[in-house]
């Protein structure tokens, strides 16, 4: 240890030896060349040993056998002005070194006299730590796993400091959200109540993980750092793969619900600048397969409302081809709204346009689903409305059901012919029942086989 030099102790002044001491015959204390010696029952002069004064304090006899004052004792324990072992106190000694506090280096004497070292201690209700010189630590300790600020004493809860990896930290306690959040390269930590930093279990490095803290999730990543922004919860930083982002507002805490932000810097696909998410009580958003690949079960219900997103993170919106199950190859199809900024799903009948840009007439159920067969005395496939040419007056429509097929017989305008002989522009005649279904041609038997097949809708962007 090197030398420790001359200390300044904090507590109440040190008491004397509490008698006016004589020289005794036998063992005991006595007064030689105006120093305090010690004799043994043998009348030998005790050295480099400790003895108590007639007041029950320890002192020490030093090499020439006078009592020492103001020193370190095997550089593990310290005698005060008058010569008693200090216990339970602070002590500070004048240092210039670079881990002086203000001028003066910090050691603290327990219950034994011992100094403390290489270990915390709980003092006045604070935890402070030790070095292997006993010196107080400030700043980063024990493996950059706890902070202890200039006053030595173990920091608890949110601290914004600079990494372990500076020389330089941050003195004062502030709270993620402050005006001064991001003014330099000081990080947001997070210490439990027992001081130590938060770090994810399964998180090294870059890689990132989440901890609900009062209430709120915060993101940190492998060196205990909290994040804000779209994180890259893999750690890679860049990746252009959507699902392996959250979201964390400047406070840090996740975001939920709805939020019209800028997208990750590395993941394209984007029609806009700024773009819509949904985010779930941790900060994750709400992701869905890529378009044209949905199912019935990749719709989702928020505030009542059904949306369908895709594999970006985005609502999608206008005509889609949604799946009736995961592994199912029926589909039908699906509208969500004709823009961005009104795209939850739609129901009932309307004019909608198309992929391809045309405008058509479609039906959707309650449930959302494009209507197939008829509805209000009209026919639909998949929502479309099913029509004849203009000049064909009427046409034969088969509807796929099952392994087979069903004939109805519409107008140009799509409307069932029910219960009526009627004739196409070629003359045909065409005989049907209730709900259009096609019974007889020219008069023999002809519901059956295909005629004209469907239209199916443009899906957008497929």
């Amino acid at each position: 240890m090197k030398g420790k030099g001359w200390a300044l102790l904090l507590t109440a002044a040190a008491v004397t030896m509490g008698m006016t001491v004589t020289s005794f015959a036998a063992e005991g204390w006595a007064r030689s060349n105006d120093k305090w010696v010690y004799y043994n029952s043998s009348g030998d002069l005790v050295s480099d040993d400790w003895r108590k004064g007639a007041d029950g304090k320890w002192r020490y006899l030093d090499s020439s056998g006078e009592m020492a004052v103001n020193q370190w004792v095997d550089d593990e324990y310290y005698v005060d002005s008058n010569g008693i072992m200090v216990a339970n106190k602070w002590l500070k000694i004048e240092s210039d070194d670079d881990n002086a506090v203000d001028g003066y280096i910090w050691y603290y004497l327990g219950s034994s006299g011992k100094m403390v070292s290489d270990d915390w201690k709980q003092i006045d209700n604070k935890w402070y730590h030790f070095d292997e010189d006993g010196e107080m630590e400030t700043g980063w300790v024990d493996d950059d796993m706890y902070f202890c600020g200039e006053d030595g004493s173990m920091r608890t809860g949110w601290q914004k400091l600079y990494p372990p990896d500076s020389d330089e930290y941050e003195k004062d306690h502030i709270s993620p959200g402050d005006d001064d959040y991001d003014d330099d390269e000081r990080r947001w930590f997070y210490f439990s109540a027992s001081g130590k930093k938060y770090v994810p279990d399964d998180a090294s490095g870059d890689s990132c993980d989440t901890r609900k803290i009062d209430g709120a999730y915060y993101c940190f990543n492998g060196y205990g750092e909290m994040q804000t922004g779209w994180v890259d919860m893999s750690g890679n930083g860049e990746s252009n793969n959507f699902s392996d982002y959250q979201y964390f507002g400047e406070d840090g805490k996740a975001r939920s619900g709805w939020l019209s932000l800028e997208p990750p810097e590395h993941v394209s696909g984007y029609e806009g600048e700024v773009e819509w998410f949904y985010f779930t009580k941790d900060g994750r958003p709400e992701i869905g397969p890529q378009v044209g690949e949905a199912s019935t079960s990749d719709i989702k219900t928020i505030g009542g409302k059904k949306y369908l997103f895709n594999d970006i993170g985005n609502p999608v919106y206008g005509l889609h081809r949604v799946y009736l199950n995961k592994n199912s190859d029926e589909y039908t199809s699906y509208y969500f709204g004709k823009n961005r900024n009104n795209c939850s799903m739609e129901r009932g009948k309307m004019d909608i346009e198309e992929g391809d840009g045309t405008k058509s007439e479609f039906y959707f159920q309650e449930n959302g689903k494009g209507c197939t067969g008829p509805k209000d005395g009209y026919l639909y496939y998949m929502g479309k409305l099913q029509a004849c040419d203009s000049d064909a007056k009427y046409a034969v429509i088969s509807i796929p059901s099952g392994d087979s097929v069903k004939n109805y017989v519409v107008n140009k305008n799509g409307k069932l012919q029910s219960n009526k002989t009627v004739k196409d522009g070629d003359g045909v005649k065409y005989t049907t029942g209730s709900n259009g279904i096609l019974q007889k041609v020219d008069d023999e038997e002809g519901g059956e086989g295909n005629y004209e097949s469907v239209e199916e809708p443009v899906f957008k962007e497929e």
